[in-house]
């Protein structure tokens, strides 16, 4: 499961730092009139921090489960990361925040 934190990590550079925007899904299916609607920069953000905010949680689970000997609490960490940021990301990303009022 720490796999999972690195991947976290390595998709919220990408997406922010490589500008790899066909990553979020439904963008890379819009057209480019669509896209022009979006602020993608800050949505890349809002990825990027989200993703390294769920990576630092699993990381933290498992280094407290190290240190105080008790297995189950790096799970706890992995899913509370979960239940947490993903929802936070769906609802977030597709806010009208990042939608441009042109």
């Amino acid at each position: 499961m720490i796999l999972a934190a690195f991947i976290f990590i390595i998709l919220g550079f990408l997406i922010k730092n490589g500008k790899m925007y066909n990553l979020i899904a439904g963008y890379n299916t819009m057209t480019a009139e669509e896209k022009s609607k979006y602020d993608i920069e800050a949505i890349a953000t809002l990825f990027r921090n989200v993703m390294f905010f769920m990576a630092g949680l699993i990381i933290l689970g498992y280094i407290l489960s190290y240190y105080l000997q008790n297995p189950s609490l790096y799970m706890k960490f992995f899913w509370i990361a979960m239940v947490i940021g993903i929802p936070y990301l769906l609802i977030r990303s597709n806010s009208k925040k990042f939608k441009s009022n042109n």
